[in-house]
């Protein structure tokens, strides 16, 4: 995983990033790898960390990444 130890986050944040984890790994078809809910988990926490704090929208760029990643 890369390097979050700088990140902070209140837990109003938390439970917004924890939403869209569980609404991005519901998403995908079983099994879910946990090379992908890693991948995504990084994607949401990079983008909460810039300042996003839609739920939907963390879902929506981390599926977005994923399915780039998955696809090179």
């Amino acid at each position: 995983m890369k390097d979050f130890s700088n990140a902070s986050f209140p837990p109003e944040t938390i439970s917004i990033m924890k939403v869209a984890l569980d609404r991005a790994v519901a998403s995908l078809p079983d099994p879910v790898s946990s090379a992908h809910v890693q991948a995504i988990a990084e994607t949401i926490l990079r983008t909460a960390k810039d300042g996003e704090r839609d739920p939907a929208v963390l879902q929506r760029m981390a599926l977005m990444e994923l399915q780039i990643l998955t696809r090179c």
